[in-house]
């Protein structure tokens, strides 16, 4: 080989490895976070855990992501240890699919059409074309991920095909031939260089790729293509181990599970195969392996081992509790635990997390309310400071989210996953200010309290009232946005309205009554501040809802939303559901 030809064996290398990287991405992308959150639901049986496993793999043509899901899954406490195991079993089986893929590559195109069509170089370039035409042309996401997936899989191709003419000329090198012939030798030197191999390219389904497209040129027999198959299985491991170090106790026992289960498997195969071997004498191992005989061991490989360990599930998991010890004190993954950096690498995934963080967030907020206008009418001191405890909790989710939601939307994001972080971005801080309301709404029932002063009885039904109304707003706005329910967000701003006016009415009341004397200057300074902190939840709760309904016309010009609403051709239902809220929230 000259220096041409290594420069051709790295680049079809980094062709490959682009190529697989974008297609399994773009495979991700179009399951839109529904493969992730398949995984994250399931039950505790082995066997649903096995063939989803395969299935998820087998979509997303990786095993090693795969694991790195469930490692995320495990430190953010949606996965306990006991469920992944039997998952890691199916996803070494779903990764060998990439290996069937790229045997493709090893058909011989001589014969007839038919065979020559089923040659990648005769078929990728249309792939390619069709693949570039989707990405320019196509408006819909879900398309333009296809398209990629069929560009990525051209490159992975022509990258394979490049990687095989570069080493054409190691057939006739002697120092090759021996290279082959000491792992054909010693096969735990040929373990050995799969594993350091498939350790430094981070991926099984690549360096698998590798060896299809070294066989395409050169002699590799079956005694060479075995051990450094094993080897490879037991590489791929080092991915899910790298990603469980800034993880607690029971992510790094997911990542050892997968040591465990490749290197056990590795063991007891190879130990059956070459015992055999001394005493039959295999004659294939000195059988030139094709790209196709290689896909066949890699995944016989995987079958074998799968069927021996799974019933040995539980004896895997007692094995990594004990490699791996709980630290004292640890605790449980916490609400933010599921906000795992991890998961940016599944945007859609972390997108999903991060709307059920601001679900849970706007119904803290919606609780801390709720209590506060219970301390109007019986003041306790533990509801004061619960009050205080949960508008605490909704800042520390606000910092929380909002600073992973500015994570996500650094990586590249499909157009509805960049509308959903636009809206929850506009949505946490109006949810923040609304449990900041609801503590300036406690203080006052707690100033109330400590001055013993108490409001007329046309006051407090207008208060109550009012209190209704705010809310039913609120429990519409939180709604609207939990079941992305457009009905329920076009009701938001009519109540809004109606709010405005019976803060005006209860005001104006109050300036008769002080009139009349039956009211006092100190009870009016009070009445306002309820009332505006009211106002301002209600207001809160218009942004919510129609930051939701711009965010579903893909703009998000709230003023201009608003005028339109009243004065536009909406205007008609706008004012049924003003006047039916009027009526329902009635002050005379």
């Amino acid at each position: 080989m000259d220096i041409f030809s290594i420069l051709s064996l790295i680049g079809g290398l980094v062709l490959f490895l682009y190529g697989m990287d974008l297609m399994g991405d773009s495979l991700k992308k179009l399951a839109g976070g529904k493969l992730e959150s398949i995984l994250a639901k399931l039950t505790s049986n082995r066997f649903k855990g096995f063939l989803l496993g395969f299935v998820v793999t087998a979509i997303i043509q990786s095993s090693s992501a795969t694991t790195v899901m469930l490692v995320g899954f495990v430190n953010s406490g949606l996965m306990t240890l006991k469920q992944t195991i039997s998952i890691i079993m199916g996803t070494n089986i779903g990764t060998t699919v990439t290996a069937w893929l790229l045997s493709t590559a090893g058909i011989d195109g001589t014969g007839s059409i038919i065979m020559k069509l089923l040659k990648p170089e005769s078929f990728t370039p249309v792939l390619a074309v069709i693949g570039f035409l989707m990405i320019a042309m196509a408006k819909n996401d879900k398309k333009k991920h296809a398209g990629s997936i069929l560009v990525g899989f051209a490159i992975l191709m022509f990258g394979m095909e490049t990687m095989g003419a570069s080493v054409e000329g190691l057939k006739e090198n002697e120092s090759f031939k021996n290279l082959l012939t000491m792992f054909s030798n010693n096969p735990l030197m040929g373990i050995l260089v799969g594993t350091v191999f498939t350790a430094i390219i981070q991926s099984s389904s690549a360096s698998v790729g590798v060896l299809q497209a070294l066989s395409l040129s050169c002699i590799v027999p079956y005694s060479t293509a075995i051990p450094v198959v094993l080897g490879m299985n037991i590489g791929t491991t080092i991915t899910p181990i790298i990603s469980s170090i800034s993880g607690n106790t029971d992510s790094k026992r997911v990542a050892f599970s997968c040591l465990y289960i490749k290197m056990i498997g590795v063991a007891i195969v190879t130990g059956i195969f070459y015992t055999l071997n001394s005493f039959i004498g295999f004659e294939f191992l000195t059988a030139r392996a094709s790209a196709f005989n290689i896909a066949v061991v890699h995944t016989l490989f995987n079958i074998i081992s799968t069927i021996i360990l799974l019933p040995f599930c539980s004896l895997i998991e007692k094995l990594a509790l004990k490699t791996i010890k709980g630290k004292e004190g640890e605790e449980e993954a916490g609400a933010f635990a599921v906000l795992d950096e991890r998961f940016l690498a599944m945007p859609s995934f972390a997108v999903e997390k991060s709307k059920d963080l601001v679900c849970e967030m706007a119904a803290v907020s919606n609780e801390s309310f709720r209590i506060a206008t219970e301390l109007m009418e019986n003041y306790d001191d533990t509801l004061f400071d619960k009050v205080k405890k949960l508008e605490s909790k909704v800042d520390k989710y606000e910092d929380k989210i909002s600073t992973y939601l500015v994570k996500i939307a650094e990586h590249q994001i499909s157009g509805n996953e960049s509308r959903v972080v636009t809206e929850l971005l506009h949505c946490i801080g109006d949810i923040e200010r609304i449990s900041d309301h609801a503590l300036n709404i406690a203080e006052v029932a707690a100033e109330i309290h400590e001055k013993k002063i108490d409001f007329s009885e046309k006051a407090k039904a207008d208060i109550k009232i009012i209190t209704n109304a705010v809310t039913e707003v609120l429990d519409i706005a939180i709604a609207s946005l939990v079941n992305d329910d457009l009905d329920a967000a076009r009701k938001v701003e009519p109540l809004e309205q109606v709010i405005d006016r019976l803060k005006r009415k209860i005001k104006n009341g109050h300036i008769s009554r002080l009139r009349q004397g039956d009211c006092t200057m100190e009870l009016g300074f009070i009445l306002s501040d309820l009332l505006t902190n009211y106002e301002r939840i209600a207001d809160h709760c218009s942004n919510i809802a129609v930051c939701f309904l711009e965010m579903s016309h893909d703009s998000f010009e709230t003023h201009e939303y608003l005028n339109n609403l009243k004065s536009g051709g909406e205007e008609t239902e706008f004012k049924e559901m003003y006047q039916q809220y009027k009526a329902k929230y009635y002050i005379q």
